[in-house]
């Protein structure tokens, strides 16, 4: 085992840098809503490999837009539960299709698929070019199917700065506390003592690649000499 990895406990997969939203604080430039992604299939077993040789305790799924490419999702955190991850985490702005079957239909793969919480990003920055009753009603299924849910906003400056725009964040969030759903504020690893691995849209990590190399070639080469 990698004596720099030896504490890793959590894994991450940005899904896609694609996304449905315009955000102004986004560090994207592009703005595409199709795109890259992570594939699936190669994902779970890069999972089931480092699951056999680390005791991961959490999985998380973002972007970009994750549900841009729910099926891939669902596979990743369907792995996740299969070899005993407990936390199976994923942020998402909540908007992906304005169709209430496809939403309440996404969502319930999700619950079948593990998933156990969802960090919803709405606030004033989101909502500027995402529609709310769509991620309303998202959250709603959310909620029914029993997947933990917590709204996730974007402050601007910190919570307490009285300006406009967190004005705008606390009237939104006020709409989801109403159906109970509760708000949540959510970490740099030190590179000697790894404990999070992150997985990009085209299976990048490290200084290697899921699709060209076993991610266990890639952990137990890694160095913070690379």
């Amino acid at each position: 085992m990698n004596e720099y990895l030896k504490n890793l406990n959590r894994i991450e997969f940005v899904i896609t840098m694609a996304c449905t939203g315009r955000c102004k604080h986004c560090s994207e430039g592009e703005h595409v809503c199709n795109g890259e992604h992570i594939d699936g299939e190669s994902a779970a077993k890069a999972i089931k490999d480092v699951c056999e040789n680390y005791k991961i305790q959490s999985l998380m799924t973002f972007g970009g837009e994750p549900l841009l490419y729910p099926e891939d999702v669902c596979k990743i955190h369907a792995v996740a539960k299969e070899v005993g991850i407990p936390k199976r985490e994923m942020i998402t702005n909540g908007f992906f299709s304005k169709d209430e079957k496809r939403i309440k239909d996404v969502v319930h793969k999700l619950a079948q698929s593990g998933l156990n919480y969802i960090m919803l990003s709405v606030d004033a920055f989101h909502q500027e070019t995402i529609p709310l009753e769509p991620v309303k009603y998202f959250a709603k299924c959310a909620k029914n199917e029993g997947i933990s849910i917590r709204v996730h906003p974007a402050w601007l400056v910190n919570e307490s700065d009285d300006n406009p725009y967190n004005t705008r964040t606390k009237e939104l969030l006020q709409d989801f506390i109403q159906d109970g759903i509760e708000y949540v504020n959510p970490y740099e690893d030190d590179p000697r003592d790894i404990q999070s691995i992150s997985f990009n849209p085209n299976g990048d990590v490290f200084n290697g690649n899921i699709y060209q190399n076993c991610i266990m070639d890639i952990l137990n080469s890694y160095s913070v000499n690379q």
